[in-house]
């Protein structure tokens, strides 16, 4: 899902391999007027995208497409066998939709399996608790861990009550404000348990609503700080264990996690393409990941971004459209350790970053969209709100900021422009890395209208004269 994640790229990047059809903010000597009236030709292009996702013909398929490939793969951790049957399906899939110069290419990702896994509560009173490791945890010992827990509502309550934490399980029950906000207890929790002397970390699942469902997700180490167990448990959970520590009880939790890290496996992103008519070597790049964590379907997170962003191409392929640049199509392989498929292909094709128009990427679910989320110039952003003026026939006209996602990040701060789609959150994150995480949690009708903006944008800003300006 979309995650924050910040990595430094050299400015020097950005004059890589200028070319004469690149726009710079200096360059183009069309006034923004002449743009807007360029943009507002593709009205009838837009309309025709829009019935046929919609109402037409291809209505539903992004859904049905999906439900077959997770009805039959299931989920699909990063290093595990399902996520490589997947990637060979679509590779195939994409093949037999006739899309061009469809491949693989190979990266190396992490390898973590989580086995088998349980918390009990022994004291005051017996009780199972649901959990799910975190991604890249230890387990414990074959015997568990026993011990008395701590219950925390913050790092700095933890600070405060450091000499109190040795030796115990600490349980952080912080309050979900946003996930941006809260999912640093996830990521950093163990961390910093550990520093105080905790032999262990549970953390109140980052979900914004609960029928007592544990949320997994990636957690980080840190170089020094000694490594613990740590697993997500539900708001439920947590919440009653603050109740009864604030009456004075002591609780005594058994953990037992079987979680191993493996070395690195080989693993591939998969990319399809229409390839453009006039600026071929220029490139408007979408995108959603293939991977998922190990429970549900990833139906959700990312099936339906992954496979709008196929729909996209479809839709176009079947209007018999081809833009002056090339559409690329990438499905990212371990983004849910932290975009490292992602970064792999970055490394590998940075040297052709001035060719790179717009980056897209859907990972915070396709339900119903209210816009697009959206980074880069002010120049740019004017003619991103005239392309989603086209959506109007939908209502999904809007054009919000922070376009980053975990995927597309190492080209956005390198001056690419990106774009995210932006819809229910508070859905999202209720089913965010849970079993929830199914085909159930799908509307197909909501995933058309999803690939009717990704294929309007999409296709608008790779057909029109000029690449998007730049900073």
């Amino acid at each position: 899902m979309k995650f924050l994640l910040f990595t430094f790229v050299g400015a020097h990047l950005l004059a890589l391999n200028s070319g004469k059809a690149i726009c710079r903010n200096d360059t183009s000597q069309r006034t923004f007027r002449e743009i807007k009236e360029e943009i507002a030709r593709y009205g009838d292009v837009a309309k025709a995208i829009i019935d046929l996702a919609v109402y037409g013909k291809a209505q539903n398929r992004s859904y049905e497409r999906l439900a077959l490939l997770v009805d039959t793969v299931g989920s699909r951790l990063s290093g595990s066998k399902g996520l490589e049957k997947a990637i060979q399906i679509m590779c195939q899939n994409l093949k037999e939709d006739g899309l061009e110069n469809v491949h693989l290419e190979p990266v190396k990702i992490p390898h973590w399996e989580r086995g088998e896994e349980s918390a009990v509560m022994l004291e005051p009173r017996m009780h199972k608790m649901a959990i799910l490791g975190l991604g890249s945890s230890i387990g414990t010992p074959p015997e568990g861990i026993t011990a008395e827990v701590l219950v925390v509502t913050s790092f700095d309550e933890l600070q405060r009550r450091a000499p109190e934490a040795r030796g115990k399980i600490v349980v952080y029950n912080q309050p979900y404000t946003n996930y941006s906000n809260t999912v640093k207890y996830r990521v950093r929790g163990a961390v910093e348990a550990a520093k105080v002397g905790a032999l262990a970390s549970l953390i109140r699942s980052v979900a914004s609503f609960s029928i007592y469902s544990p949320h997994t997700g990636v957690q980080e180490y840190q170089d020094g700080v000694p490594q613990i167990p740590t697993a997500c448990i539900t708001v439920e959970d947590a919440e009653m264990m603050s109740r009864m520590v604030s009456r004075g009880n002591k609780i005594v939790i058994q953990l037992k996690m079987g979680a191993k890290n493996y070395p690195d496996a080989d693993s591939f992103n998969t990319v399809a393409e229409i390839i453009g008519s006039k600026y071929p070597e220029q490139v408007v790049l979408v995108s959603g990941h293939l991977d998922s964590w190990d429970v549900g379907q990833g139906a959700m997170d990312d099936g339906g971004g992954a496979f709008i962003s196929w729909e996209a191409l479809s839709l176009i392929q079947d209007l018999g459209l081809r833009p002056k640049r090339t559409l690329r199509l990438v499905l990212w392989t371990a983004e849910e350790q932290g975009g490292v498929g992602a970064f792999q292909y970055f490394q590998s094709h940075k040297a052709n970053i001035s060719n790179y128009s717009l980056v897209m990427e859907s990972d915070a679910g396709t339900f119903l969209p209210s816009g697009l989320q959206f980074t880069g110039s002010e120049k740019a952003r004017a003619i991103m709100k005239e392309v989603m003026r086209l959506l109007k026939p939908i209502n999904v006209t809007q054009v919000f900021g922070a376009g980053e996602g975990t995927d597309i990040n190492f080209w956005i701060q390198a001056g690419v422009p990106g774009a995210s789609l932006l819809d229910d959150l508070h859905k999202y994150f209720s089913f965010h890395h849970s079993h929830g995480d199914t085909m159930t949690a799908m509307d197909p009708k909501q995933m058309n209208v999803a690939a009717a903006v990704w294929a309007v944008v999409s296709y608008v800003i790779a057909d029109m004269e000029e690449m998007l300006p730049r900073s």
